[in-house]
């Protein structure tokens, strides 16, 4: 089958799947349609799928899970009216909480505790498992054996980073010495 026919197999792939697929799912997808393409092909093709959609409002996009299609950043707030339902707001509190385990990654819930300073409620861990944003990677080896959560591919693919290294950096913590804080307060 010529390269043409893989390409366009591999964009109707891509926009059908509904999630990211692996170079390895796209090559056992083509083989189950009779088409024989090797890993270097068919990201040969993934690269001429995104050269076609420079300049328009369609991206391929490199996330944990694989390659997926979708609609550039630019083009969000045109698509918020075509859905009714409305997704659940993450509060600041969870965001704090996934933000701890993302940077600071395997933790438990005493070391979230610990940064935050506050009590980390079983609801908002329960939210996070829900959302298969974390995981449990483990049990701490102190009395109480804690779980050790860590990220998962799915939060990555959600918050569109290929892996936590892609992550921003956080930004720096600027100490002030307690005397120079009390002058600027009074």
């Amino acid at each position: 089958m010529n390269n043409k026919v893989s390409t366009n197999t591999i964009e109707a792939l891509l926009f059908g799947a509904g999630r990211p697929l692996r170079l390895s799912e796209i090559r056992s997808l083509l083989e189950n349609n009779g088409i024989i393409e090797d890993l270097a092909s068919i990201k040969q093709s993934i690269n001429e799928i995104e050269d076609r959609y420079d300049g328009t409002s369609l991206e391929i996009k490199d996330v944990a899970s694989g390659y997926r299609l979708q609609i550039k950043k630019d083009f969000s707030g045109c698509l918020s009216h075509l859905w009714n339902e409305s997704t659940p707001r993450i509060s600041k509190a969870l965001m704090e909480t996934i933000s701890i385990i993302a940077y600071k990654q395997p933790v438990t819930r005493g070391d979230i505790e610990d940064i935050r300073g506050v009590h980390v409620g079983t609801s908002s861990i329960r939210s996070l498992l829900e959302r298969e944003w974390i995981k449990v990677s483990g049990f701490r080896d102190v009395p109480g054996r804690p779980a050790l959560y860590v990220t998962t591919k799915q939060f990555l693919d959600d918050f569109d980073v290929k892996n936590i290294s892609a992550l921003p950096s956080l930004p720096d913590i600027v100490e002030q010495d307690s005397e120079a804080f009390l002058s600027e307060v009074i």
